[in-house]
């Protein structure tokens, strides 16, 4: 279950670990590389990763999908689950596809979070094919004045061992912060469709539950690995996963990030390997 705090009894609790870790008697060397204040915010730092990756992973397969439904019951493409600020564009080429999803300068405001630049998705078309092979790029883009640079590579899978789609994601993002602070995101994921796939266009009953294993590197140097213990629940008509667990590893740093039971919240939990636990508040 989470548990809400405030920020003021969060920042204490945060204040009170660190000193409970590099405490030590008169006698005793202090070895404190790194605050745990600096590893708590770089923990949170990541899963704003996660949460615009996501978003902008939950918008691209849609408009994939419904571009392919169209080009199979040859009728136009009704992109109806965007705002009228972005305009989707399609190039064609034999059995070449470029969609561009374009969000504008200004950006457009998409299930609460505010979009700008374009997406855009390339691929070979083939509708006998059981496997389709999409790159995704971004160009100029921006989520929530986060800037992400670079791109992701897509293998669908029409039907996986449940029978459901499956999308298995390989990223190199860099992703940079309004104050400057940077970071990178290497690694892989499997976004299984597990409701929602057999209605297109339909954006809002669409569920996924993700796995995998990837990395996130500050600019100070600093790694995390992360890898999915409990699938991630991801339900786009949420801004955040609903339930999950990540475990996360450091040098002389390690725990397990939860995303909860299934509520629809900002509110998340890190326990430390000592069985310390915070609360966290996602943006």
């Amino acid at each position: 279950m989470k548990h809400f705090i405030s920020n003021q009894k969060l920042l204490f609790t945060v204040f009170a670990l660190s000193l409970l870790i590099v405490g030590c008697s008169d006698n005793e060397a202090v070895e404190n590389d790194e605050p745990v204040v600096q590893e708590y915010t770089e923990v949170s730092r990541s899963a704003e990763i996660d949460k615009a990756s996501e978003s902008i992973d939950d918008i691209s397969i849609e408009v994939y999908e419904i571009q392919e439904e169209s080009e199979n019951n040859r009728s136009e493409a009704n992109y109806n689950m965007l705002p009228d600020c972005v305009t989707v564009t399609v190039v064609m080429q034999q059995n070449y596809r470029e969609i561009t999803i374009d969000f504008g300068s200004e950006g457009c405001l998409i299930h609460g979070n505010l979009l700008k630049g374009q997406i855009v998705l390339t691929y070979t078309r083939n509708p006998e094919a059981q496997e389709v092979f999409i790159t995704k790029s971004l160009v100029d883009f921006y989520f929530n004045n986060k800037n992400l640079v670079g791109g992701k590579t897509f293998l669908k899978e029409l039907s996986n061992e449940n029978g459901n789609p499956q999308f298995t994601k390989t990223a190199e993002l860099t992703i940079i912060w309004p104050n400057g602070l940077q970071a990178s995101r290497n690694g892989t994921k499997v976004r299984e469709w597990i409701e929602g796939f057999d209605t297109p266009g339909l954006f809002s009953d669409n569920v996924f539950e993700i796995t995998g294993n990837w990395s996130t590197t500050f600019i100070n140097g600093n790694t995390h690995n992360y890898e999915v213990i409990l699938p991630l629940r991801r339900e786009v008509i949420c801004f955040y996963f609903v339930s999950g667990s990540i475990d996360v590893e450091r040098t002389n740093f390690s725990g397990v990030f939860d995303y909860g039971e299934g509520d629809c919240d900002n509110m998340a939990t890190f326990t430390f390997a000592n069985g310390e636990e915070v609360d966290i508040v996602l943006n």
